[in-house]
């Protein structure tokens, strides 16, 4: 089995705990409302929330994908950072046994950077090109502007 390891980072003009905590810690409740026709709910099916927690996330019914279940693996709250594992979902991987995502948030001219790296860990003989994980690269930075956008409309949420 390969690993392939791919990074990106984003800038943005929102503070790091609020992006955190947005696209963190209180998930569950915020992505659910900002795109409710992409992701119809994220519920703990395990935990609370902190490490060893598992997250499953219920998508629209325009989405290719049913779900997905998340392991939460380490999460540091003053160092907004958060590692989890995708365990499981309604789609079959054929080159993938499962993902290890990081994601860090530092402070940055008023705002924050996000990194963010994903380590596909690839099954035996398969080979992972850049356009098998472009799409969800593409979503990712997608979401991640989405809820930029709401935090900056609306300042009074995850302060």
């Amino acid at each position: 089995m390969g690993v392939v390891t791919y990074s990106q980072e984003f800038k943005s003009a929102v503070a790091p705990l609020r992006m955190f905590k947005a696209l963190v810690l209180d998930s569950h409740n915020i992505i659910p409302k900002i795109v409710p026709g992409g992701i119809k709910s994220v519920e703990f099916i395990e935990g609370d929330g902190g490490v060893g927690s598992i997250k499953q996330t219920n998508f629209g019914e325009s989405a290719h994908i049913k779900y997905t279940k998340h392991k939460i693996d380490a999460l540091d709250i003053e160092n907004f950072y958060c590692k989890y594992t995708l365990i499981e979902s309604d789609i079959k991987f054929d080159k993938i046994d499962f993902i290890i995502y990081e994601v860090k948030f530092t402070s940055a001219d008023g705002g924050c950077i996000c990194k963010m790296s994903s380590e596909y860990h690839v099954k035996e003989g398969a080979e992972l090109k850049e356009d098998d994980i472009k799409q969800g690269k593409d979503r990712a930075m997608g979401l991640f502007k989405t809820v930029e956008e709401y935090l900056l409309a609306n300042p009074d949420v995850c302060v």
